[in-house]
């Protein structure tokens, strides 16, 4: 039951974006179609959870131990960019149709500040491996979602007549704002 809790506080509740204001960039930027949010969502999921991962094995076997926890955000920083990379390479090595198909979201997922306040969170939560896992993996698919409905959302905008003051940016604030009160609707479940 415990990490059915934390799945629907991460998804719904607590949403990286539209709650916790993490991920803005993407969330505005690659949001204009459904299939480069998908793109964008699997590609943040498989980050997110790999460097929730190692991270959350740094902090317990070298930061926590050695007493140099002040390191924390930095040795996170590094590690997310290293990984990032990593996974850039092997994915051109291994299979060039997914590296293609993921191109320009890979380097982006570096600058995505949701991949690195997970990992924190984990840490100031004081989860244990399996709940960060579960966390990570519940916030990437909350992160996702949003991204996915606002992605559909703009899209559909496109075919409306919207006034000549609210066109461009303005009416996409608007949507995220209006999305992000819908899903303060959800804050009474848990």
């Amino acid at each position: 039951m415990e990490y059915v809790l934390i799945f629907i506080t991460a998804v719904f509740v607590n949403n990286i974006v539209l709650a916790q204001f993490l991920g803005i960039c993407p969330f505005l930027g690659v949001s204009k179609s459904v299939p480069t949010a998908l793109g964008m969502t699997g590609a943040v999921t498989f980050v997110m959870i790999l460097a929730t991962l190692v991270t959350f094995i740094i902090q317990k076997t070298v930061l926590d131990p050695l007493g140099i926890t002040f390191m924390q955000t930095i040795t996170f920083i590094l590690v997310i960019a290293t990984l990032v990379q990593m996974v850039e390479i092997i994915l051109k090595k291994a299979t060039p149709s997914l590296y293609q198909a993921l191109g320009v979201f890979l380097p982006l997922i570096t600058t995505n500040c949701c991949v690195l306040g997970v990992a924190i969170m984990v840490i100031q939560k004081d989860y244990n491996l399996l709940q960060a896992l579960v966390f990570s993996t519940s916030t990437a698919l909350g992160f996702g979602l949003a991204l996915v409905i606002f992605a559909g959302i703009r899209e559909q905008l496109a075919f409306t007549r919207v006034p000549a003051g609210l066109q461009g940016p303005a009416i996409s604030l608007v949507t995220a704002g209006l999305l992000a009160m819908a899903f303060m609707g959800f804050s009474g479940i848990v």
